[in-house]
C-alpha cells in the first residue's frame, strides 16, 4: 500500500523556520507514513545510536541518494539534527533539501496534526528589516493574545518580562536583529508571561501583559476564513486556510458547501502564510474544487526507484460539497509551501490562464517527507522521500510557483486591512484577476533559501529552534 488518503502525509513547509539543527532558514515539509513502516533498529537512546538509526533510515529512503555525504563523522556533532544536516548538505547546496529532513518529537507532532495543539501567545509575527519594526500578521481567536487586543496590523513597540522592564523593539532589532525579539518572547511553554506596549491597527498605544497558554489552532478563522464576496453582483468564494491539519476537514467542507449552495464558480484561495501540512487534507481541498473531474488525476507521488512500490496516482474523488470553479486565484507569498503549493500546482493543467498566483513568489518545495518512528526515544525522522507532480508530470518548482504559473500578479501584503477584506491589497488584486484585469507579473524567484518575505521589507519572524507548530505555521509565537 502506498501513500494516499489513509496515511499521514505532506507537511509542506510547515517549517518556515529551522526544520533541522538550529538553522534560521525556513522550510516546508510534506509528511507521510509509508506502509509498511520499517521497524525501529532498537538499541539505546544514546546520541550515537540515534544518529546511527537516522543514517540507516536516510540511506534507505532518501529521495536523492546520490546527494548524501556519507563520509561525515557523527562524533563531530552534538545533536542528531546537526549530523542529519551534514549528511544532506549536498542536496541542500542544490536547493533540494533546505532543512526539510530532521528529527522531531512523535508526541508533539501527533498532538499538533490531530488538533492543532500548541502553546504560545497565538500570534503570527513579521519584522521590517529597514525600519526595525515588528507587526502582527494574524491573531488566532482562541489564544491569549487575541483576547488582549492583538490582531492583524498591531505593532509591537516594546516588550519585556514585566511591565517595568520593557525594551524598545527598534533598539533590540538594531543591536541584535530579529533573533533578539525571538529570544525575548521566551519559550513556547504555557505560563510564560511577557509584557508589551502595542499599537493596534487604527488604535492608540496601550500596555498589556499576556501569558502563553495551550490552545488548539483553528485552521479556518471563524471571522474571515471563509466568505462569499459580492464583487459587483458576482459572487466569489474566499477561503483562507492557515494550515493543513485534520481539524481543517470540517471547516473546509462547510465552506465549500456554502459556496456550492450559492452558486459560486470563482474562488480566491488564500495560502499566503500556509507552510503546509497533511497531504490528505490537500487532497480533500482538491476534491472540493474538483466537481466534474472525479476520476481524473489530482497528483502523482513518486519515490526513488528502489521504493517505487510506494508510488501513488491520486485521483479527484467524489465529495458532496464540491464545486466546479471556472477560475481560481491563489494568494501566495514566501511563507507558502508544500501542501499549499501541491494544491495550486495541481490545478494549473486544468485551468490554464484561468488560474493565477497573486502576491509574490512561493517558497518552492515540491518534495515531501515520510515519518519514520523510533518510539522508545520519541524520535520521528522526517526524511525527504518523494516528489509531487500534477497530471502533466510538472513538479520542478524548487524556486517557487511563479516559475510555473501561466499568470502571476504582484501584490502587497496589506496589514492595514484584515485578511479577506476586498480592500486588502492581495485580495483586491485577486478580484481584479477574476474580473479579467491586467496586472504586473511577479518578478524574480524566491531563490534565497529560507527567507520568507511577506511584503515590502517584511519577513516572517522565525524561531531558530522551532516547535512542530512553528514549523507548520510560519511566524507563530
Amino acid at each position: 500500500m502506498g501513500i494516499g488518503r489513509n496515511v499521514i502525509a505532506a507537511t509542506l513547509a510547515v517549517s518556515l523556520a529551522a526544520c533541522g539543527g538550529g538553522d534560521s532558514s525556513s522550510s516546508n515539509n510534506f509528511t507521510a507514513s509509508p506502509t509498511p513502516t520499517p521497524p525501529s533498529t532498537g538499541g539505546t537512546c544514546s546520541l550515537a545510536s540515534r544518529q546511527q538509526w537516522a543514517r540507516e533510515q536516510i540511506e534507505e529512503w532518501y529521495l536523492f541518494p546520490d546527494l548524501l555525504d556519507l563520509s561525515v563523522d557523527p562524533a563531530a556533532f552534538t545533536s542528531v539534527n546537526g549530523y542529519i544536516n551534514a549528511l544532506v548538505a549536498p542536496a541542500r547546496a542544490q536547493s533540494r533539501d533546505r532543512f526539510f529532513t530532521y528529527v522531531t518529537s512523535i508526541e508533539e507532532e501527533n498532538a499538533f496534526f490531530a488538533s492543532g495543539s500548541t502553546a504560545g501567545f497565538g500570534i503570527r509575527l513579521s519584522y521590517d528589516t529597514a525600519n526595525n519594526r515588528v507587526f502582527v500578521l494574524e491573531a488566532f481567536e482562541n489564544a491569549p493574545a487575541f483576547a488582549s487586543g492583538f490582531d492583524r496590523g498591531t505593532e509591537i513597540i516594546a516588550l519585556g518580562e514585566r511591565p517595568g522592564a520593557l525594551e524598545d523593539v527598534g533598539t533590540i532589532m538594531a543591536a541584535e536583529g530579529p533573533q533578539g525579539i525571538v529570544d525575548r518572547l521566551g519559550p513556547s511553554d504555557a505560563g510564560v508571561t511577557r509584557s508589551f506596549r502595542i499599537r493596534p491597527r487604527g488604535g492608540a498605544v496601550t500596555a498589556v501583559t499576556v501569558s502563553k497558554a495551550d490552545f488548539p489552532l483553528d485552521p479556518v478563522s471563524d471571522r474571515y476564513g471563509a466568505q462569499v464576496l459580492n464583487d459587483g453582483g458576482k459572487l466569489v468564494g474566499y477561503i483562507n486556510l492557515r494550515t493543513f491539519i485534520d481539524t481543517a476537514e470540517s471547516d473546509l467542507r462547510t465552506a465549500y458547501d456554502a459556496f456550492r449552495q450559492q452558486g459560486v464558480r470563482e474562488v480566491i484561495v488564500d495560502f499566503r502564510y500556509n507552510g503546509g501540512g497533511l497531504v490528505r487534507t490537500a487532497e480533500l481541498m482538491g476534491d472540493l474544487m474538483g466537481a466534474g473531474r472525479v476520476g481524473s488525476t489530482f497528483s502523482f507521488t513518486t519515490f526513488r526507484p528502489s521504493k517505487s512500490e510506494n508510488n501513488v496516482t491520486e485521483p479527484f474523488e467524489q465529495v458532496s460539497q464540491a464545486i466546479a470553479p471556472t477560475k481560481i486565484a491563489f494568494i501566495g507569498r514566501g511563507g507558502t509551501a508544500s501542501a499549499s503549493e501541491l494544491v495550486a500546482n495541481s490545478f494549473i493543467p486544468y485551468l490554464g490562464n484561468n488560474t493565477a498566483l497573486i502576491g509574490e513568489n512561493t517558497f518552492g518545495k515540491p518534495v515531501g517527507q515520510i515519518g519514520l518512528d523510533q518510539p522508545e526515544c520519541d524520535d520521528r525522522l522526517r526524511v525527504v522521500a518523494f516528489q509531487s507532480q500534477n497530471v502533466n508530470g510538472e513538479g520542478e518548482y524548487f524556486t517557487g510557483l511563479a516559475s510555473v504559473f501561466p499568470q502571476t500578479c504582484e501584490a502587497a501584503d496589506d496589514v492595514s486591512n484584515q485578511l479577506g477584506d476586498p480592500a486588502e491589497a492581495s485580495v483586491a488584486k485577486a478580484l481584479g484577476f477574476l474580473r479579467g484585469e491586467t496586472c504586473s507579473a511577479i518578478a524574480g524567484t524566491n531563490g534565497e533559501q529560507g527567507v520568507r518575505s511577506v511584503g515590502p521589507r517584511q519577513q516572517l519572524l522565525q524561531a531558530a529552534e522551532p516547535t512542530v507548530a512553528q514549523r507548520e505555521t510560519p511566524g507563530l509565537f
